[in-house]
């Protein structure tokens, strides 16, 4: 039997190479060796307003966008959170047996905090005041997802490690409180190489909800697009590359080179060993605009039939379905709920 994965991504913010190389591609040769499950968790979008049409739309982008890279339908599992009420249910009944105090813990929630504590300093709407409670639940629903599949393995960087962990925490007090129910996950963090750092401040991970228009690459960006942002990446004051003496952002151009072309170091050495930046730079943007082209055209394809992708969102529905229901009902039982 095929141990299970599970992997979940927001429909906010811009999908990029990051999301790509670190993670979306990997779920590709994932999906022959283990039971797949990835998911479009459009509940842990909400945690901050969303406008409904802009994030129905998102929800549909990234679902078409997991296909374009590869995942089958037919294989993997590919859900819409909300989609499977079963999410929902079991993080209220994990939010009873959480400690506050573990929540309050969470790096996340604490840095979020601190953001909007300056938005408010900063004489702009009091959102500290308004912030909704889902903001500090959302690691018991991240854990409800994870649990809800009883996944062995959960594929996450290194800004999510602190959240599984406090997954790994909830189902061990669970299973202290009312006996083995759940499986205790591990964690597969991305290859070393797979971390892509923003184009504009390399020492910092690529993200989807930095604002600078050239911090990231989106899969969707359009050819010229692409381009110009790869050729306005930091580098440094030298005039060339010294593989003895890289800058952060001369790392990261040749990392997303490498992780793209997957030529070997040796290979990726002799051909930049030297090379002046204006150079270096037109070869990588080449790489990247080329490697999206096939992969952008089948995105268009899947897109353009709506028909096809609730049909995969549909065919995953129904074959995590009995899965979910199943540990609802053991969950129910073991804490004493009322089943029918």
């Amino acid at each position: 039997m095929k141990a299970r994965v599970f992997s979940g991504v927001q429909p906010s913010g811009d999908l990029h190479i990051g999301n790509y190389l670190g993670a979306i591609r990997n779920f590709v040769r994932l999906q022959h060796d283990f039971e797949c499950i990835f998911c479009v968790v459009d509940l842990h979008a909400i945690t901050l307003y969303q406008k409904p049409e802009e994030l129905r739309a998102k929800i549909l982008e990234i679902a078409a966008l997991f296909l374009a890279a590869g995942i089958d339908p037919k294989t993997s599992s590919l859900i819409v959170q909300s989609a499977v009420p079963a999410h929902a249910e079991l993080a209220w009944m994990l939010t009873c047996v959480t400690p506050i105090g573990w929540l309050h813990r969470m790096t996340q929630f604490k840095h979020r905090l601190e953001q909007l504590k300056v938005k408010a300093e900063g004489g702009k709407e009091d959102q500290l005041t308004s912030v909704g409670d889902g903001l500090l639940q959302y690691p018991v629903l991240m854990a409800a997802d994870i649990l809800l599949y009883n996944a062995a393995i959960v594929p996450v960087g290194e800004d999510q490690a602190q959240h599984l962990e406090l997954t790994r925490d909830i189902a061990e007090r669970f299973n202290s409180l009312y006996g083995e129910t759940f499986v205790v996950p591990a964690t597969r963090l991305p290859s070393v190489g797979a971390r892509v750092m923003g184009l504009d401040d390399p020492t910092k991970k690529m993200s989807k909800s930095a604002a600078g228009a050239n911090h990231a690459i989106a899969l969707l960006d359009p050819p010229e697009v692409a381009r110009k942002k790869v050729m306005r990446a930091v580098t440094d004051a030298q005039p060339a590359i010294d593989f003895d003496n890289l800058a952060d952002g001369v790392a990261n151009l040749l990392g997303i080179f490498q992780a793209f072309s997957e030529w070997t170091d040796e290979q990726v050495r002799a051909q930049f060993a030297g090379k002046r930046y204006g150079d270096f730079k037109k070869e990588v943007a080449e790489m990247v605009v080329s490697s999206l082209e096939p992969f952008q055209k089948r995105y268009r394809e899947i897109a353009g039939d709506p028909e096809y992708v609730a049909g995969a969102l549909k065919m995953g529905a129904e074959r995590v379905m009995p899965i979910a229901e199943s540990t609802i009902r053991t969950v129910k039982e073991r804490m004493g709920l009322f089943t029918a």
